[in-house]
């Protein structure tokens, strides 16, 4: 299928309508009253996001990152991690990619663009542009990623570079995701293999988010809050500010720390530890002076896995508290509900 031809008064993205130097957010972005970021009373501290030194996990010291992790997982359901094994010139390739691909014409973009959620490969805007009925202040490049060999010769061309660069990027962050999936297991009391099991064969799909500078910040979002559907996600930022986390009631904004990653864990390790580790609310404000450039990787059981909590944290204190049911289903779910509502958890419990 052809990629689409904006017109002057058509624009598919928001880029595209960003650079025509509009001084006002239009209607369609414009969210109700009640359902707007008050930015006075977010904590501007990110002392608050646990940040957790990874170089331990592979010598005498694994016990206690693993325990620092399950904390992590356990209290806040989002941390930092630094000396995570992903080289600093691998991030600044992805970083560095992904701003060169969302400056190119227009028209270079758009070979990409489609609002079918099933391809593997696609730009798009927004969140899901056929269910939602206020739109967010972002564009975003979808891509599969595992098995990378199956997926990177459908990606852009253009830049020149970007299958390279982001196929490198792609595999450092799954070895990260699992190490990650082991400790958590580990600090669970699992086999160290067991959520990387739980996932079946895998499933590995980024998201390359830019959000425009926004004339009227405080009228939008870039993300709502919402929570992921995933197992774990492992969140690139460049050096502006924009992701925000629910903790204890209250917004912390989460700056970016040169070198350090930020680490959410995603409704399925919820489901999979029987609620002992909880997928949290985030959400993502704009700016009216600089553009933004976040790379979330999502990592996934495959469609047909099967998930189900782990016999080993169902107690007389803690029952079962969710039912059987494979990814595909609760995807669908998820995608179909546009982030109108935070999570789809409670579709899926047992009572």
């Amino acid at each position: 299928m052809s990629s689409p031809m904006a017109t002057d008064s058509t624009k598919f993205l928001l880029s595209d309508l960003v650079s025509s130097h509009i001084k006002y957010v239009p209607s369609k972005y414009i969210r109700p009253e009640s359902d707007r970021p008050d930015q006075f009373n977010v904590e501007k501290s990110n002392a608050a996001i646990p940040v957790i030194d990874l170089q331990g996990l592979a010598g005498a010291n694994r016990p206690q990152v693993v325990e620092e992790i399950g904390l992590a997982c356990q209290n806040d359901g989002f941390f930092q991690v630094k000396n995570h094994g992903i080289p600093m010139d691998v991030i600044e390739g992805m970083l560095h990619v992904a701003k060169e691909f969302f400056h190119l014409p227009e028209s270079e973009r758009l070979k990409s663009y489609s609002d079918d959620p099933k391809k593997t490969t696609r730009l798009s805007t927004s969140f899901n542009v056929k269910t939602e009925k206020v739109s967010n202040w972002r564009d975003y490049l979808r891509l599969h990623c595992y098995p990378l060999e199956n997926f990177a010769d459908e990606w852009p061309s253009n830049p020149v570079y970007f299958r390279q660069v982001v196929g490198e990027y792609c595999k450092n962050v799954r070895e990260l995701a699992l190490k990650l999936l082991e400790a958590i297991s580990e600090s669970l009391g699992l086999e160290r293999d067991y959520m990387v099991k739980a996932l079946g064969k895998q499933a590995q799909h980024m998201a390359i988010n830019y959000y425009p500078p926004c004339p009227q910040p405080e009228l939008t979002y870039g993300l709502p809050g919402h929570k992921d559907p995933n197992a774990i996600t492992i969140l690139l930022q460049d050096g502006v500010s924009g992701l925000q986390v629910l903790r204890n009631g209250k917004w912390v904004a989460v700056d970016p720390v040169p070198a350090t990653l930020v680490i959410n864990i995603g409704d399925m390790i919820q489901i999979l530890s029987n609620d002992r580790f909880k997928s949290v609310l985030h959400r993502v404000v704009v700016n009216n002076t600089s553009e933004r450039i976040s790379v979330p990787t999502f990592y996934c059981p495959s469609p047909n896995a099967l998930i189900k909590r782990a016999e080993a944290v169902v107690d007389e204190e803690h029952p079962s508290i969710y039912r059987s049911f494979t990814y595909a289903e609760y995807y669908e779910k998820f995608w179909n509900q546009g982030l109108q509502s935070a999570s789809c958890l409670d579709m899926f419990k047992l009572t």
